[in-house]
């Protein structure tokens, strides 16, 4: 993926965006525009979720103070001007017939539509799971029924901001990891 000036180049293709997105590290101080937000935020309200029950929350963590606790909680914020926190409200969640909590899946559908539609309007991302759950909501006063799933660092690329060296090109053969019956 080559970075274009001002940002990320777009995609017109869903597979040649799932290629080249990569986890961003490094960001420009500048913050997200609202109206990239919102377009953010409107993927993660569209993601499927186990009987549309959408029990996901979402924090959009941008003060000095809430970025102040971030960093408490995780090293891999990447001096990101936003995170997202993305929680599973237990009270809310669709239960399996087998007592399967789906909040904890579904937390994870949206924060990965989110994370594409960022990429594909220019915003990098990196997917963190750096943390201790407890300490989150301790940090962050969440109640009991929030459960942290996911932090999704938000932020406009440094312009030598680059793919992990030697890791985003390595796939599986699909042989490895595909089983038919």
């Amino acid at each position: 993926m080559q970075n274009t000036e001002g940002g990320l180049q777009m995609y017109k293709n869903f597979m040649e965006l799932a290629e080249n997105r990569y986890s961003v590290r490094k960001y420009k101080k500048e913050q997200i525009s609202k109206e990239d937000m919102e377009f953010i935020l409107h993927a993660g309200q569209v993601a499927p979720t186990a009987a549309n029950v959408q029990s996901h929350r979402i924090f959009v963590l941008q003060s000095e103070e809430a970025m102040a606790k971030v960093k408490q909680v995780t090293r891999f914020h990447y001096n990101a001007p936003t995170v997202l926190l993305i929680c599973s409200n237990t009270e809310e969640s669709y239960k399996a017939m087998d007592g399967d909590d789906s909040g904890p899946v579904d937390a994870a559908i949206v924060t990965t539509h989110m994370m594409m539609e960022a990429f594909d309007i220019g915003v990098g991302s990196c997917w963190v799971r750096g943390f201790d759950e407890n300490q989150v909501r301790a940090v962050f006063d969440l109640p009991e029924h929030l459960i942290p799933v996911a932090m999704l660092d938000l932020g406009y690329p440094t312009e030598d901001s680059h793919p992990w060296p030697g890791a985003h090109e390595k796939r599986r053969p699909l042989s490895e990891t595909v089983i038919y019956q």
